[in-house]
């Protein structure tokens, strides 16, 4: 997948024709989202998503845009809605910004837009051969009535030894429900949860039923610290009968 103008104009064109559908694309970075880098892979249904309700947070002008209406939306990542009638001038827009945020650094706030090889150290740019890359964008295109619009989730894949995973993806604490990508289905709203955690949630209940230490079990082994946790907090306000820690 290669994220550019040309991946906007498809997009827009491909909702153009079939209003009623949400298309939308993975990054082309690893970690962030790029599971298929090496052909364009686009996603589509007719389905809302949450994202598509969130409203906005902030709105604001782009300078040389004028005919593109812009904000960032009230939502969990860095997400820029662009709003417009006009495609080629919604693409444009797009386009701008994904340009600005590739090379956009922030020292402080530990965005690195390229790095020197696997290390921290910041490069200028592209031009230096040993420059890697690490901000991209998610796009998700839809049509609002008779606007065109375009949801660009500002993405990073920076990691450090701390969280070789990436700093911007969930934590090692959090890899025991899913360790995998946060890709666009994710962004959306709409979480694609890992197979294994149907029958290792279905022990882990049983165990705390049933009072059964739940290291001694290799499906409920990854999950014990987390459910120690919640179910200190829980039996500080519910009486002393298990079955009311899950629901049941």
């Amino acid at each position: 997948m290669k994220i550019d103008k040309d991946a906007f104009e498809k997009l827009i064109d491909f909702i153009g024709q079939f209003p009623h559908y949400t298309a939308g694309s993975n990054a082309d970075l690893p970690i962030v989202g790029g599971s298929i880098l090496s052909h364009d892979h686009f996603q589509g249904g007719n389905y809302e998503f949450p994202m598509a309700r969130a409203e906005y947070e902030k709105e604001f002008s782009i300078p040389g845009h004028p005919d593109v209406h812009a904000g960032r939306i009230k939502w969990p990542m860095s997400v820029i809605r662009l709003e417009s009638r006009d495609k080629d001038k919604l693409a444009d827009a797009a386009d701008h910004i994904l340009k600005t945020w590739r090379d956009h650094t922030d020292r402080e706030a530990f965005i690195l837009a390229y790095t020197k090889g696997e290390s921290l150290e910041a490069v200028s740019g592209p031009s230096d051969p040993s420059a890697v890359p690490h901000s991209t964008i998610t796009p998700i295109a839809r049509m609002r009535g008779d606007l065109y619009e375009l949801d660009l989730v500002l993405r990073n894949n920076i990691t450090t030894e701390e969280y070789p995973l990436g700093v911007y993806h969930p934590h090692q604490e959090y890899h025991h429900i899913k360790k995998e990508n946060i890709g666009l289905i994710e962004v959306m709203g709409l979480a694609i949860l890992p197979a294994r955690l149907k029958t290792e949630m279905a022990a882990l209940k049983d165990a705390i039923l049933n009072g059964r230490n739940l290291d001694a079990d290799e499906r409920t082994l990854p999950h014990a610290g987390w459910a120690a946790g919640w179910m200190r907090v829980c039996s500080n306000a519910l009486p002393k009968d298990s079955r009311l820690l899950t629901g049941s």
